[in-house]
């Protein structure tokens, strides 16, 4: 018998090349999820970014948002609201509602918002920040799930819309990356997570530069010929 053993080591981030040097980005939410790790790579290949931290969750504040950035090459849509982990029976239309409103709608209205000169331009990227759980089923949490679940779908449909004026946009759907929201050093360095990670064939939690790294990677132009698709990127807990 075999015993194959995983080891884990720092991964060392390439250095930057300023290939977004010029080019105005706006990443919502900067301070969760997977925003600090975003706005910092865009930031080291010379972007000019707005690092947003407004709460988008009412009707109007994503609009304004536009409106007050200008010009913008490139959006980001890294929006998240903790996970309740909660069962079906214990899921409150409060619950599910809070889930849609700032995850789906703000999605939805920034999209709406922003394609008015990206399409005047022919001219932008838009990369949403998902989660695997949209593509996953996994237990207990419905609500989140489908909320997941529902920013991809838009962006399929939208992405395939706006690919005749040359606007691109595609998702990540992430798990098992660190992230101060979802998986902060506390909850990956303890003893029970590693039955968690026990499901993922790359048997490590990837770093946030890493996930960042295809953040670029569709925001540049050599990535112009995918159209509302979505990368699962999880290490291999969903293919």
């Amino acid at each position: 018998m075999t015993t194959v053993t995983t080891v884990t080591t720092m991964r060392q981030k390439p250095p930057p090349d300023g290939r977004f040097e010029g080019r105005r980005v706006v990443v919502t939410q900067c301070q969760d999820f997977m925003g600090p790790a975003i706005t910092s790579s865009f930031n080291q290949e010379g972007a000019a970014v707005l690092a947003d931290s407004w709460n988008l969750h009412s009707p109007g504040s994503s609009e304004a948002l536009i409106a007050q950035a200008g010009h913008i090459d490139i959006l980001v849509l890294n929006l998240m609201l903790r996970n309740p982990r909660t069962s079906l029976l214990e899921t409150t239309d409060a619950l599910w509602e809070a889930q849609f409103e700032a995850t789906v709608h703000p999605l939805y209205r920034l999209i709406c918002a922003v394609q008015p000169q990206m399409i005047d331009r022919r001219a932008g990227e838009i990369v949403a920040i998902g989660s695997n759980n949209g593509l996953r089923g996994i237990a207990p949490r419905s609500a989140y799930s489908a909320a997941r679940g529902a920013q991809l779908s838009y962006v399929k449909a939208a992405g395939f819309e706006l690919a005749e004026h040359n606007v691109q946009i595609n998702a990540v759907a992430k798990n098992f990356v660190s992230n101060p929201s979802s998986y902060p050093e506390e909850i990956t360095s303890s003893p029970g997570f590693a039955q968690c990670l026990a499901e993922v064939p790359a048997g490590r939690v990837a770093e946030g530069w890493e996930s960042a790294a295809l953040v670029l990677f569709l925001a540049g132009s050599e990535s112009d010929f995918f159209v509302g698709q979505v990368f699962s990127f999880s290490g291999g807990w969903q293919t």
